[in-house]
């Protein structure tokens, strides 16, 4: 199997398996990190590991090779179509090469910082986000008069590849260019580990898709994410 297969048991299973709440073949992050929970495979003895992370009315995301099918006991909230892309490092970009230029000053978010970067993720939906995302990884920022109006940072954490996640921008201050020099310098210090670089974007947002493949992004494939409550 691919690191990048199954990603979210993957993470809770390696890199990440100090953070992982486990239940039989099923495992999650704390909820106040992030709703993204796994398991190891999608039968009827994963489904009922995750019941039991959850508890009755519990809310989970979960990402799926295939579109969710109706399970007794199990309420789908949200599905989203998703890409997986990854940074393609035989095709390097230009623009990331020349990320020491970046003209925006760039502040290192942290526990102080999280109720702003909260209010942020709230008001953009960039994904599941709570009030200890930013353990999960080197998160940045832009500020403006104080205000945080963008940032990014690291999410999922695989043998040899880092998840690009949590990029956003108030809608007061889009169209100045703070994504992709936010995500540039994420990657970089990706890359500075000799780690690759991924990401995952709703199949429909061309416009960041586009911003993506400009950076070296590369379609590795499509998957959908399940946002599910038991009942």
């Amino acid at each position: 199997m691919h690191p990048l297969d199954n990603v979210i048991w993957n993470a809770l299973a390696t890199r990440q398996a100090e953070l992982a709440e486990c239940c039989g073949t099923a495992r999650r992050f704390p909820t106040e990190i992030t709703s993204l929970s796994g398991f190891e495979q999608e039968n009827d003895a994963g489904y009922e590991s995750l019941a039991g992370l959850l508890g009755s009315g519990g809310v989970s995301s979960i990402f799926l090779d295939h579109p969710f099918q109706p399970r007794p006991g199990w309420e789908l909230l949200d599905p989203s179509p998703l890409l997986q892309m990854v940074y393609d490092e035989r095709q390097p970009s230009q623009s990331l090469q020349d990320s020491s230029e970046s003209p925006h000053i760039f502040v290192r978010l942290s526990a102080s910082d999280s109720g702003d970067m909260l209010e942020l993720a709230n008001l953009t939906r960039p994904g599941p986000f709570g009030s200890r995302t930013h353990e999960l990884g080197n998160f940045l920022g832009i500020r403006t008069n104080g205000k945080l109006v963008a940032m990014a940072g690291e999410r999922l954490k695989v043998p040899g590849h880092t998840e690009v996640s949590g990029v956003c921008t108030h809608p007061d201050h889009t169209g100045k260019g703070y994504a992709g020099a936010l995500m540039r310098e994420v990657m970089c210090g990706i890359l500075s580990r000799g780690e690759t670089p991924f990401l995952h974007v709703r199949a429909n947002n061309t416009r960041a898709i586009s911003l993506y493949e400009h950076l070296g992004f590369r379609v590795r494939t499509r998957s959908y994410r399940a946002l599910l409550r038991k009942l």
